[in-house]
């Protein structure tokens, strides 16, 4: 049980000052919230005139005799003073009932000071543990969740493991710490009848265990199902313009609305036994208390084996373990909820990332002669989709691949940045193979413009930040002019500090790509790979960029995923693909001399 939490604790342990903190102040706090209700025995002994007569202080015995020394000590002052004026003596005693009362809260408030420290740092943490290990996981993991999903286990799966930390504390320090004294006091009162009341407390627990055997997996369904919703609400926000097009808003409303309803059942049928909790722990303790009254009525009222007053008291001090009882239960509840909730968080942060870095990698200074692909294969489970692959890129050389779509064009630019790794043979760059060399020199070397320019919710100046952090002003702007962008930028309300919305919305196709080139050049990498970069703008948006990326590529090592052949005609070397092998390899003109599969392809598009 709680197998999955266990794991998450180990957040904690950053923090266990505030801990230990946390927990001598509620030492304090039980101490103190028993000792509040066992004050009202000297006040019910002086309103019912039953103060033991003492007119010597008591002697201490040891913590044995503890009770009779406290309850005598106080029978000595209040004989002093009752002597003179019983108002005074009650005045005395409801004073210290007030003091005590005061204490108890003052000691739980600093209890919860502290642990908000701890709470609130391991949400923290965890939180950053979790972004980090997105960060870090290969790119083959987001293609097998929905990014709804993992939104989900980010935001409300954390918050139901925070709600589920503050149940732990409570079940672990507070609560135990008050029955355990509570129960102390109440053996120094009664043997007997504490004993009594020991009897019924486990079989109270055992009811309450049982209902609660299935919250864990109810639960674990909500957070799935809210999970897919979340999903499809990013799938929809995404895809506005198909939806609404294709007049397919019935059809996604009806999903969304089964996903809801599915949702509704979960959370009723989790929420009813959640509930279930509270009334069942309540009635249980009344009829522990209904059974103690009887028991104990008769003590006081048939052998008088006990004062009236001090199983008043009691009675206080067993109804005072009810509260922390019932909150076990409500944690016990709460921990199941939040068990499966950190399943899935485990579940991402032991998420094993197929593509890792060596434990002494090689740290590269820069791109020196060639990349070589040395009869590479490669596979997506069991579709091959390279087959002995061999090609070598000169350093300065401009390499322009073509071919059918699936026939492996961008698996080639995918295991070049090592999104994936190979299956078999070698791929290397200036003789080292490509897994010996450390991630962050392999993607300094490296620069990607992609077919659906990849922008921020950001600034444009902070856009092209991304590739040097430390760029100065007048390079940005360099930059900018290179990519044929800076025009446009000053055009805009707010120039360089202008946000351009969510995905640059605010730009139009070109714009985006054109700054998407400006960001390329910023970093200034050696080896550039342009994956499909003009395929999906209009003819004078084309223009403007392919300007943009002739100079970006002017002599640096390029590898160009080509869907406009018109764009490729000064490459050094064009490589065509079919099902994942070279079919053709050469310049545009020796291509077109071998009147083969690229000089179909040029005469399609001609067409």
């Amino acid at each position: 049980m709680m197998q999955y939490f266990q794991k998450i604790i180990r957040f904690a342990r950053p923090y266990w000052i505030y801990a230990a903190m946390n927990v001598f102040c509620y030492i304090l706090y039980a101490l103190f919230s028993a000792l509040a209700l066992l004050s009202f025995i000297p006040m019910l002994d002086i309103l019912f005139n039953q103060t033991e007569k003492l007119t010597q202080p008591p002697t201490y015995q040891g913590l044995g005799g503890l009770k009779e020394y406290v309850l005598g000590t106080m029978n000595y002052e209040l004989t002093q003073r009752t002597a003179e004026d019983p108002g005074q003596a009650l005045i005395l005693v409801i004073g210290l009932i007030i003091t005590l009362f005061l204490l108890k809260n003052i000691f739980n408030y600093l209890a919860l000071y502290f642990i908000s420290f701890l709470r609130n740092g391991v949400l923290r943490d965890l939180r950053n543990a979790l972004y980090l290990k997105t960060l870090n996981l290969s790119l083959d993991y987001f293609t097998e969740k929905r990014k709804g999903d993992l939104m989900a286990r980010m935001s409300s799966d954390v918050m139901e493991v925070q709600v589920s930390f503050l149940s732990v504390l409570e079940l672990l320090i507070r609560e135990p710490l008050t029955i355990v004294i509570t129960l102390w006091l109440m053996f120094q009162m009664s043997t007997q009848l504490t004993l009594f009341v020991l009897v019924f407390i486990p079989i109270s627990g055992f009811i309450i265990s049982t209902i609660g055997k299935q919250l864990r997996k109810k639960s674990d369904s909500v957070q799935k199902e809210q999970g897919y919703f979340m999903a499809l609400i990013d799938e929809t926000l995404n895809g506005q313009k198909i939806i609404k097009t294709f007049n397919a808003k019935p059809f996604f409303n009806q999903r969304f609305q089964e996903a809801t309803q599915r949702f509704y059942h979960f959370s009723n049928a989790l929420l009813h036994r959640n509930n279930m909790a509270s009334p069942l722990s309540e009635f249980m303790g009344i009829a522990i208390i209904g059974v103690l009254l009887w028991y104990g009525g008769n003590m006081v009222l048939v052998d008088g084996s006990l004062k009236g007053t001090t199983f008043f008291a009691y009675m206080g001090l067993a109804y005072n373990i009810l509260t922390p009882a019932k909150g076990i239960s409500k944690s016990l509840f709460s921990l199941r909820k939040g068990d499966a909730a950190a399943a899935r968080l485990i579940e991402l942060l032991e998420a094993p990332a197929q593509v890792q870095e060596v434990d002494q990698p090689i740290n590269m200074t820069g791109f020196e002669s060639e990349i070589r692909f040395n009869k590479v294969s490669f596979r997506y489970g069991d579709n091959e989709v390279l087959k002995d692959f061999d090609l070598t890129i000169k350093k300065g050389e401009m390499v322009a691949l073509v071919g059918q779509s699936g026939s492996g064009k961008t698996t080639l630019a995918n295991l070049l940045t090592r999104f994936y790794d190979i299956y078999a043979g070698k791929l290397t760059i200036d003789g080292q193979s490509i897994d010996q060399i450390s991630f962050e020199s392999l993607y300094e070397m490296m620069g990607i413009v992609t077919q659906e320019a990849i922008l921020f919710n950001d600034t444009v100046a902070n856009n092209l930040r991304i590739a040097k952090q430390n760029v100065t002003e007048k390079e940005l702007i360099a930059a900018a002019q290179i990519a044929n962008a800076h025009d446009f930028i000053m055009q805009m309300e707010a120039g360089y500090d202008s946000v351009i919305g969510e995905g640059g919305n605010k730009l139009s196709g070109g714009q985006k790509q054109r700054l998407s080139i400006a960001r390329a050049v910023v970093k200034n990498p050696d080896i550039l790979i342009l994956d499909e970069a003009t395929s999906a703008l209009d003819t004078a948006s084309e223009k403007w960029v392919q300007q943009a990326l002739d100079q970006l590529m002017n002599g640096r090592t390029s590898l160009v995923i080509a869907h406009r052949l018109s764009t490729i005609q000064k490459a050094d070397k064009i490589v065509v693909l079919q099902e994942g092998k070279i079919a053709e390899m050469g310049t545009h003109q020796e291509l077109l001399r071998q009147k083969g599969v690229y000089h179909k392809l040029v005469q399609l598009q001609q067409l």
